[in-house]
């Protein structure tokens, strides 16, 4: 009895850099929350800045949040899809060496 065998072509893992550049914008927003929250100080001075605010500047804020959000989103697109350029430009893998399957 023959047994089938096995010609599928493999491609090495992508690095999801998008999950990467997120993780590090998160990582970076708790690291300074708990910097800031650390010291009793620090904490007072927060708390101090946040009552001190006006809606102008609070506008302010809004909006440049928003820009850094679209900045990384549009940063980790490129990114994504020079991944994909690269990926459809280089030869495709040689294909594995075929084997029996298990019995």
């Amino acid at each position: 009895m023959s047994t089938p065998m096995i010609t599928e072509t493999t491609t090495p893992p992508r690095t999801r850099w998008a999950a990467i550049i997120w993780g590090l914008l998160f990582a970076a927003i708790a690291g300074g929350a708990l910097w800031a929250l650390a010291d009793e100080a620090r904490r007072e001075a927060v708390a101090d800045a946040l009552l001190a605010l006006t809606p102008p500047t609070i506008i302010t804020i809004l909006l440049l949040t928003a820009g850094v959000l679209l900045l990384v989103g549009g940063a980790t697109g490129l990114i994504r899809r020079a991944q994909r350029k690269l990926a459809a430009a280089t030869p495709a893998a040689s294909p594995e060496v075929p084997g029996p399957l298990a019995e």
